[in-house]
């Protein structure tokens, strides 16, 4: 009769004999299954969600601009089908409070096929109508479409139907906004400085500008989205041939990984260097091809986001910034490599071991496909439903009135009812327009909640993806340590039996562990938004408070997501509850710190510089393919209207991808050490208590040689 094993006298003294232990606990039972109901519970709900977003939302009110009678400009089977821009009765209006409460002009916007093209009043136009009926022709398009010339300024106020004049504009993102220029060092409009606004006032053009920047500002990220989609278009083909090379990169050094530790290590070393070399060398070339002088007068008055990017990369300042920042990483990791030098064949040894333990375990490098289908699909779920949570709502129509002050201002109003209510007779001019989208139903009151939830629910299933990943892969690998003939003892479909006991047994323990991650995720969130709401009234002690709430969420998520690795690996063992599992893994690593003191920093420091290795061989390729500089040899994308788009996503898809092929090997090798702790504990090598550590790991984690084996 096997002997049982007595229970340790406290949770921190070590493991004892077990003769009948051989690996994963194959004998378990459901684990936190309140927190697995509660998971289960909180998908429904995140599914109902999702429903009820697709049901109000429309992702139209994204793309396409609204007039003011909550029409979108351009959308076909609409009179507006050809009208695809939309146009402002006032620019002025555009400063005002609702514009950066609401994001709307409160002013009479409609949709026209094309922007005016030169500086006209409605009075002029009266005068040069008598001699030429093309000037009313010309100026209709941009008035209502019921609109009839009247002889007074005053008949035009109280109408509304046309705007007081019109400016020098140009369509953009499907707005008419002034068309700026510069003449010797002057802001100028249609070479104007100076003009009427129709209404009897003079204006200047600083002030039509400062009205434009009020809707650039609000349209200009839109802009940018959709020039950055007009790029992904464009060289999507490149993007994915990009990361099928880092696929190919990866999968080609975890291989190597086996048979060459030591020589790839130092290739490592040596191309990230490099690389870093050539980001220092190119930066050094361009901080000296720019001429400085200052900068041009359409620079320095330009408006929006893209400008200011423009001038980000035509500055010497860039370039010198960036050259220092990357001189001192490559600093860095010189002194990095001097003091880790005599730490660097732990982690050759530990590397080679969790080489041979992939190489009798090859699904181990399939799993990561997974894993990115999963979290793609996490990823695309939130994406939609924070769409189509955002669009929710219908048209909301105000009050809005052109000149002067009205008591009905911004109040709510039908359009349909409007001319017969007494408002526009107390308010002559005043019109009813769309304002924003909402409504006053439940649904509508709680937008902003179900925004949260569903910013929550991502967190918490992005961390319980990555948790089943990691748990799954530490079943598997335990398997591998644990048998004491390799191959022969290793069990069939290690992987697949360890994925499977995940999902039956510990789904709630998994999902305990990613919840304490989400929250501390959440809250990080939930202090970069005050930051950013309340930067403008920030003192310098709000500023220190905030940089220190921001550290110790840092090390708070990091120490969370190292206990919640290990604990997952003693669940993949022993088949123990989260709370357990954590325990247990703590205090092995505290009566093992000095050996986890030495493998963790090494083999997280070579698989990182593995991982930039792999994201810089492809960047360098990128970015010589779309700033054309391989044109010769092969022929890329030559109309982008941001080569950094395409760039930046495949330096960071490489990263992502190497470090999910990168991660299986740093979860082998957590395992191997967890279970190398446990074996120390448990045996001491004589032919009774045989260790299951190969020799050379166990000399140079233990400087000493174990007792041979039988």
């Amino acid at each position: 009769m096997a002997r049982k094993r007595k229970p340790s006298s406290s949770p921190g003294d070590p493991r004892r004999y077990d003769p009948d232990f051989q690996g994963p606990t194959t004998k378990r039972s459901s684990t936190d299954v309140m927190c697995c109901m509660i998971f289960v519970l909180f998908i429904m709900g995140y599914i109902l969600l999702g429903l009820l977003a697709w049901v109000h939302g429309d992702p139209r009110k994204m793309a396409y601009p609204t007039d003011s009678q909550g029409q979108f400009c351009g959308q076909k089977g609409t009179p507006n089908e050809n009208k695809t821009v939309l146009f402002y009765f006032n620019i002025f209006r555009c400063t005002g409070t609702s514009m950066m409460l609401r994001l709307q002009c409160s002013t009479t916007q409609i949709c026209v096929s094309r922007c005016p093209e030169r500086f006209l009043t409605y009075v002029d136009m009266q005068i040069l109508n008598k001699e030429d009926k093309n000037y009313w022709e010309y100026y209709r398009q941009f008035c209502k479409a019921q609109a009839r010339p009247v002889e007074t300024l005053a008949d035009l106020l109280s109408s509304g139907d046309c705007p007081l004049a019109v400016y020098p504009s140009r369509p953009f993102l499907q707005r008419c906004v002034p068309d700026f220029s510069a003449i010797n060092g002057n802001l100028t409009l249609g070479s104007r400085m100076h003009f009427e606004d129709g209404g009897g006032q003079k204006r200047t053009v600083v002030e039509l500008r400062e009205a434009a920047s009020g809707i650039s500002d609000v349209i200009d990220a839109r802009a940018i989205g959709l020039k950055v989609l007009e790029d992904y278009s464009t060289s999507w083909k490149w993007i994915l041939i990009g990361l099928t090379i880092a696929m190919a990169l990866s999968w080609t050094f975890l291989v190597l990984l086996r048979f060459t530790a030591g020589f790839l290590f130092w290739f490592f070393i040596f191309g990230v260097l490099g690389i870093i070399g050539y980001g220092i060398w190119y930066c050094f070339l361009e901080y000296n091809s720019i001429q400085q002088k200052p900068q041009s007068a359409i620079w320095m008055y330009g408006i929006g986001i893209q400008t200011r990017l423009n001038m980000f990369f035509h500055l010497k300042e860039t370039w010198f910034s960036m050259m220092i920042i990357l001189s001192a990483i490559e600093v860095v990791i010189i002194i990095v490599l001097i003091f880790l030098r005599t730490r660097i064949q732990v982690a050759i040894i530990l590397l080679k071991e969790g080489s041979k333990a992939i190489g009798y375990l090859p699904s181990a490098l399939v799993y990561p496909f997974l894993t990115f289908i999963l979290l793609s699909i996490c990823i695309s779920y939130w994406a939609v439903t924070a769409v189509f949570l955002a669009t929710s709502g219908v048209p909301i129509f105000k009050v809005m009135v052109p000149e002067g002050e009205c008591i009905h201002e911004d109040e709510a109003c039908d359009p349909e009812i409007f001319p017969n209510t007494d408002i526009p007779k107390a308010c002559p001019g005043a019109s009813c327009n769309f304002a924003f989208y909402g409504g006053r139903s439940m649904y509508h009151n709680y937008i902003a909640t179900f925004q949260l939830y569903n910013l929550f629910a991502f967190l918490w299933l992005i961390n319980f993806v990555i948790a089943l990943g990691q748990c799954a892969l530490a079943g598997a690998f335990a398997s591998y340590y644990w048998a004491m003939r390799k191959p022969e003892d290793i069990p069939r479909y290690p992987l697949f039996t360890a994925f499977g006991r995940a999902v039956r047994y510990h789904t709630g323990s998994l999902a305990f562990g990613s919840l304490i991650l989400a929250f501390v995720q959440m809250f990080k969130v939930i202090v970069e938004y005050l930051d950013r709401r309340l930067k403008k009234a920030q003192n310098s002690a709000a500023q220190f408070l905030h940089c220190c709430l921001r550290c110790c969420f840092w090390c708070l998520e990091k120490m969370v997501k190292f206990l919640n690795r290990n604990a997952y690996i003693m669940i993949a063992l022993y088949g123990k509850n989260f709370c357990e599992s954590t325990r247990d893994a703590f205090y092995l690593l505290m009566r093992n710190i000095l050996k986890v003191k030495v493998t963790d920093e090494v083999t997280y420091f070579v698989l990182l510089l593995g991982k930039v290795l792999v994201s810089g061989i492809v960047g360098v390729l990128a970015f010589l393919l779309f700033t054309e500089r391989l044109h010769e040899i092969v022929e890329g994308p030559t109309s982008l209207n941001y080569y950094w788009v395409p760039f930046l996503t495949l330096v960071f898809g490489s990263y992502l991808i190497a470090h999910g092929f990168f991660s299986v090997y740093s979860m082998c090798v957590e395992t191997i050490f967890i279970c190398f702790c446990e074996d120390l504990e448990r045996n001491d090598g004589s032919a009774e208590k045989p260790y299951f550590v190969t020799p050379s790991l166990h000399s140079i984690l233990t400087k000493k040689r174990p007792v041979p084996q039988r």
